[in-house]
């Protein structure tokens, strides 16, 4: 297209123009009044200019507005200095002249100092006002004509040129089509920058946007996926019961259910005397090994808190019946409520602890270690100890648990029966009295189980029976005076019974002590003497706690450590006193004295009937119970779980019985005083049904003068005379004799004295009694 010549003297309008470009500013034929004053003068309205005006582009638009804006700035400018002049000059030649700039005399030429010297103040004024007016006015028309033609010359193209270089360069840019302008890259510079700058502030202020959304997306999300784990964590063990399979009786829906009896004292060989018909029976209908192996040390706390937690007695702290905690400086003593009722001794999770925190109901009757508030969570139900409860009040107990609403019953149950172990205790564990207890134990089972047929349980809620360790016999001949072993004056504190762990005053008299104790020992074979750290066998799992005494000596089953202040031993073997207890357990938890037994029955043991599987140490007990009603077992060490895997059906034979310790005669022998004479015997295992005896692995008896037994460096007088065996044996027969009739007429009287149908020999000792355990 042709590019037209623009006239550049056309005058500039004023104001009012002004406001009538503003109205006609869209228009293409009136874009802007000013507009024409640019073109030439040869210029007409024709066709041709109104297709030229229409073809101009914004480009040119914009290059035309700034013209038009600067011209009248210079004019405006103009007008107001020339203003100001003409008011100097009313003012009167009495009036200064502005002075001028000190700065511009130095510069003016010679020729206008000259001029000005010579021509009159009114008409140099006058003059010099016109010429400098004049002359600005040329410099401006000079720049304008520059700038015009220079912003002129850059708008040559118009609006179809600029799309024909657009189409030429291989594309059209974003936003443009024909009729409407686009930005060109030739674009002002000035616009282009601000345009630019002001993009890279939105970019920026995006991204810091983004940048922060992003973020807070993410926190949002990730407290979003704890607040839903945590919901999720919380309603699978508040509601474990809802997700568990529930099964009907006939009146009521029973999830998962778990009834587990402790008979304490139980040995695994009662169940051969012909007392217990229901546990036969049960042993026949469920799953059991030949029998149980319990924890050391074989006593009450300590494997009680075992089968709670499936720990080691060294893990879960509680070592003893009896033991001093070095950390804590205190004592702990299992019939003192204040002491051993303190949740600071018991470390490990209990099955009833690890129920509740996982939605289920626990009913805890008696067992110990439950009212400690372990854990800082209690059982649902909680029934504090009562050694003198009788069986049928337990029965009742335990059924009353079952009967409750299914919104108020509990999963778990578990009871205490301490009836067995007190009887054995106080009487021994061949007494008339222990007969009558184990068929009293036999006959509360009797009912619990005839209890859940009448309310069609049987196969719906699992039973667990077990006990914590056996019993082995005691006698006064079988005893050792602590004092003759060790100089008790250097001991701070001794821990356990029968075996007994010393606690040196002074750590570093640890070693003298030691090798005193095996020196005065080591012709006793019934004596064991142990440091925990060196050579404690392992297979105890007794080393690994500070609450373990340093040094210990453990006794032979049935075999008794006394101290001065309960019983003199030089005077009580010369009189012939009956040591009590008359039962005793503690010792090596292998023996076969301190067997234990399980028997199981119910939905969670699906095994063939009178199944029997591979003994096993109590300490799987624990996993079995948590996944008989399907929670999660805690850290322990067992290793079993369910379902057990039987290894045959158990045979016609039943458990032989071992022997109990034989008596140690004391005999004098002037020849033999200070040497022991070990005369091998075979125990008689007697089985109930055939009365054949069988023998066993052999054991030994010592045979020692008095002087040995009491101590080597004390030697006392010689009997006169020297015991025959013929007078030993009619002894043992009358007395033994003398003990059966005295308990069949015992029990006679209970029976027609008792109301409740028991024995008194059921009734265990109080709390308070020592020999309880």
């Amino acid at each position: 297209m042709p590019t037209r010549s623009l006239n550049t003297s056309s005058a500039l309008g004023g104001r009012g123009r002004g406001r009538d470009r503003e109205q006609s500013l869209l228009s293409p034929s009136e874009y802007d009044a000013d507009a024409l004053s640019i073109r030439s003068d040869q210029d007409t309205d024709s066709d041709d200019d109104e297709r030229q005006m229409r073809a101009r582009n914004s480009r040119e638009l914009r290059a035309h507005d700034r013209l038009v804006l600067m011209e009248e700035e210079e004019l405006d400018h103009l007008v107001t200095e020339t203003r100001k002049m003409k008011e100097r000059e009313r003012r009167g030649s009495g009036l200064p002249l502005p002075l001028p700039n000190p700065l511009n005399l130095f510069s003016r030429g010679l020729s206008d100092a000259s001029r000005s010297r010579s021509a009159s103040p009114s008409i140099h004024s006058g003059e010099s006002t016109h010429d400098a007016v004049a002359e600005k006015r040329s410099k401006r028309r000079t720049r304008r004509k520059a700038k015009r033609d220079r912003l002129l010359a850059d708008a040559q193209h118009g609006e179809d040129g600029q799309l024909m270089y657009e189409m030429e360069e291989g594309g059209m840019k974003d936003g443009s089509d024909t009729g409407d302008s686009s930005d060109r890259d030739d674009s002002d510079e000035v616009d282009r920058k601000t345009l630019l700058h002001m993009a890279d502030i939105k970019a920026k202020r995006r991204r810091v946007c983004c940048r922060w959304a992003l973020l807070y997306a993410l926190v949002s999300v990730g407290f979003a996926i704890l607040v839903l784990v945590a919901w999720k964590l919380s309603l699978d063990r508040r509601n474990v019961r809802h997700s568990q399979k529930l099964v009907s009786n006939g009146t009521a829906m029973f999830a998962p259910t778990t009834v587990i009896i402790s008979l304490d004292g139980f040995r695994a060989d009662f169940l051969n005397r012909g007392l217990t018909p229901r546990l036969n029976a049960f042993i026949k209908e469920g799953v059991s090994p030949l029998y149980m192996l319990p924890s050391f040390p074989s006593v009450t706390f300590p494997n009680h808190y075992t089968l709670a937690t499936g720990l080691y007695p060294e893990a879960h702290g509680i070592v003893g019946n009896t033991f001093w905690d070095p950390a804590l400086q205190e004592d702990f003593y299992y019939t003192d409520p204040a002491r051993s009722l303190d949740p600071k001794w018991w470390k490990g999770e209990p099955f009833w602890v690890t129920a509740q925190r996982q939605g289920l109901r626990t009913a805890i009757h008696m067992w110990p270690g439950s009212e400690a508030h372990i854990l800082n969570t209690n059982p649902t139900y909680v029934d504090k100890y009562n050694g003198n409860e009788k069986l049928p009040k337990k029965v009742d107990r335990i059924l009353e648990f079952l009967d409750m609403p299914d919104a108020e019953r509990p999963q778990v149950i578990a009871a205490y029966v301490p009836n067995v172990d007190a009887v054995g205790h106080t009487f021994g564990p061949n007494s008339t009295e222990i007969r009558g207890a184990i068929s009293k134990a036999d006959e509360m089972l009797d009912g619990i189980f005839k209890g859940l047929e009448e309310r069609h349980l049987t196969n719906i809620v699992n039973v667990i029976v077990v006990s914590d360790h056996g019993m082995a016999t005691t006698d006064v001949s079988r005893l050792v005076q602590l004092e003759d072993l060790v100089d008790v004056t250097k001991l701070e504190h001794t821990d356990g019974w029968p075996l007994v762990g010393l606690r040196p005053k002074n750590p570093d008299d640890l070693e003298s002590i030691h090798r005193e104790v095996v020196e005065k020992t080591k012709d006793n074979p019934n004596l064991e003497v142990y440091l925990r750290d060196v050579d404690m066998p392992e297979r105890y799992h007794f080393s690994k706690n500070d609450r373990i005494a340093p040094l210990w000596i453990v006794p032979k089953a049935g075999w008794a450590l006394v101290k001065m202040e309960e019983m003199n031993l030089k005077e009580a073997q010369a009189k012939g006193t009956v040591y009590r207890p008359r039962g005793l357990h503690g010792y090596d938890h292998e023996h076969p004295l301190m067997r234990a037994i399980f028997v199981a029955r119910g939905p969670a043991f699906p095994h063939q009937p009178n199944s029997e599987v591979d003994v096993f140490q109590n300490i799987n007990v624990y996993n079995m119970l948590c996944d008989s009603v399907g929670i999660m077992p805690a850290p322990n060490n067992g290793t079993l779980r369910l379902p057990l895997k039987p290894i045959g059906l158990h045979s016609g034979n039943h458990l032989e019985t071992p022997a109990d310790p034989a008596v140690h005669t004391l005999a004098s022998s002037s020849a033999a005083s200070s040497t022991k004479s070990l005369t091998p015997t075979k125990p008689i295992m007697v089985n109930p049904v055939t009365t054949t005896a069988t023998s066993a692995t052999p054991t030994v008896t010592v045979t020692k003068t008095v002087e040995k037994t009491v101590g080597a460096d004390k030697p006392t007088p010689q009997p006169t005379e020297k015991p025959s065996d013929e007078d030993n044996n009619v002894g043992d027969s009358v007395k033994n004799f003398w003990e059966w009739f005295t308990g069949k007429v015992s029990n006679w009287w209970d029976k027609v004295t008792s109301t409740s149908g028991e024995s008194k020999s059921d009734d265990p000792p109080s709390e308070g009694d020592d020999f309880s355990d």
